[in-house]
């Protein structure tokens, strides 16, 4: 299993949610939470899924939760990814 990079993962996630919201990415700032991008419960739904689907694990429910922001979510998937690889 290949490990994700936090930029790899930050990256993926502003591409996603810029084209969800119909804007360019730089529109996107790491540090913006979750509850202030505008999408809906279905839209985050999808991307969640999506992210799975990409990432090759399911992350906790609790995940945003915890890690509110683009930035903060994306180091959280690298520490899960890595740990997810040592692990293999």
């Amino acid at each position: 299993m290949a490990v994700v990079a936090a930029k790899d993962a930050q990256d993926w996630l502003i591409d996603k949610i810029a084209h969800r919201l119909g804007v360019d990415p730089s529109e996107v700032a790491p540090e913006r939470f979750f509850d202030e991008l505008d999408l809906d419960s279905t839209e985050a739904l999808i991307l969640a899924g999506e992210l799975e689907n990409w990432l090759g694990f399911e992350l906790g429910t609790t995940a945003l939760w915890y890690h509110p922001t683009i930035k903060e979510l994306a180091e959280f998937i690298a520490e899960e990814s890595a740990q997810r690889a040592d692990a293999a």
